[in-house]
């Protein structure tokens, strides 16, 4: 039976060193590299030991200790649950290296981004060992409905965080429009790295390269299962007609370029072009045309929130303006209570110390619609960077090293500017699109 180590009081593993004892014939060694107080969090110990009775006897007692142990042989290594520290792994010189593991989707796309994060990781953190963990997902694994359709607001995440709630990662790399604008209890995103082009692109098939959704032929099919793209290019190009596509991007082009069900389909530019697919591009829609999603084109890395360590490692990759567009843009569809099940679509840029956010709510076929702009300053305050409280999130986000005042008014632009569109009537908007998108 393992007892908790609260029960035990404060349990020291003693650094022992030249602990000899004969048994069977045999000289034995145990010794421990590092002592630590194992009523803390997670840490590993390894243990070397001559093979025999002693080092057998040792690792049962520890592990009554309530300590992992993956073998008895010769470099054990023990990994005491609970502890703050991380696995560690030995180089060639015999170095201790600190391991990492990371979290993430096993699409291409999760995988390239993923590789991505961990490039700039151990550019920066050479000691480190870094291993990545993939995992299928909710939302890969259901591929004959609209994600709309499904009523859950962790499709692609809620794996990812039950592994990380069991210490099972240390860190999560996600992309941002995935995760909902409030995060479950403990868990924060430690990072927001610089924005990819945010904005949608038309990947025509191959008969119709050169063209522009203006350009096809009327009731020419368009391939997107996004309410928010339909509901603008509806109302935009009413001579079109659109239908749901499902599936990675891979399977998406494939569904496109091998039939003739649809003349083009709508991705998010920024996948495409981590993908090297930038050829395949036929059109970048503008905002007039289509705004993007809440987060979209930017890479968020979330931890829990009491890994000090994790958090401070992975925070250097906040990029201070994608940080800002995007708590805006998070803080403006929290208020408004949307999600993918109803067309919520954003627009964000920083000018002259300016942060400018465009916000709007659409039906499902886009004849109603409700859009605005506002703006707030997130010039820097000398004295805002001393008042940051890295204990603060803002709709899900830490980030200590960008000023407190100006992570506050980028929070408080989206809820006021969600609660100006709430106040001319997007609530019935949205429920009524969401009523009938149920019904579908």
């Amino acid at each position: 039976m393992r007892l908790p180590l609260t029960s035990l009081g404060p349990v020291v593993v003693q650094n022992v060193r030249g602990v000899r004892e004969e048994a069977d014939g045999r000289n034995e060694e145990v010794t421990s590299s590092r002592s630590h107080d194992v009523t803390g969090s997670f840490t590993e110990e390894r243990v070397r030991a001559a093979p025999g009775l002693l080092s057998r006897i040792f690792c049962l007692i520890l592990n009554r200790l309530w300590v992992e142990v993956e073998s008895c042989d010769t470099g054990a290594v023990i990994r005491i649950n609970g502890m703050s520290g991380e696995p560690s792994s030995a180089d060639a010189s015999g170095e201790e290296r600190r391991v990492v593991r990371v979290g993430t989707r096993k699409s291409q796309l999760a995988r390239i981004q993923t590789d991505s994060v961990v490039a700039k990781l151990k550019e920066l953190y050479p000691h480190l060992t870094l291993e990545i963990v993939g995992m299928t997902t909710m939302g890969d694994n259901i591929l004959d409905r609209a994600l709309s359709k499904i009523g859950e607001k962790s499709l692609f995440t809620k794996e990812l965080e039950n592994a990380l709630e069991k210490n099972e990662v240390d860190l999560v790399v996600h992309s941002l429009k995935d995760l909902p604008t409030t995060l479950p209890s403990g868990f924060t995103i430690g990072a927001v790295l610089k924005r990819e082009n945010p904005h949608d692109a038309v990947v025509l098939h191959p008969k119709h390269v050169g063209r522009t959704l203006e350009s096809l032929p009327e009731s020419s099919v368009i391939g997107t299962s996004s309410l928010r793209r339909a509901a603008q290019l509806k109302k935009r190009f009413p001579q079109l007609l659109f239908k749901d596509i499902r599936g990675n991007l891979n399977t998406r082009l494939k569904k496109l370029d091998e039939k003739d069900d649809y003349a083009a389909i709508v991705l998010a530019a920024a996948g495409l072009r981590r993908m090297g697919w930038d050829d395949r591009i036929g059109q970048i829609l503008r905002p007039d045309d289509c705004m993007y999603a809440v987060g979209q084109g930017a890479l968020a890395v979330e931890v829990r929130a009491r890994d000090a360590d994790i958090l401070e490692m992975v925070s250097v990759l906040h990029d201070p303006e994608t940080v800002l567009r995007c708590i805006a843009e998070r803080a403006f569809l929290r208020q408004l209570e949307g999600g993918c099940s109803v067309p919520v679509a954003v627009h964000t840029e920083v000018k002259n110390s300016q942060l400018y956010l465009t916000g709007a709510v659409f039906s499902l076929d886009g004849s109603d619609s409700l859009k605005d702009t506002m703006q707030t300053s997130v010039a820097a305050d000398d004295k805002s960077t001393d008042a940051v409280d890295e204990r603060v999130q803002r709709v899900g986000v830490t980030a200590p090293a960008v000023p407190a005042g100006a992570q506050d008014g980028a929070e408080r632009l989206g809820e006021d500017l969600a609660n100006l569109l709430l106040s001319k009537g997007a609530k019935e908007i949205l429920t009524v699109a969401r009523q009938l998108n149920d019904a579908r």
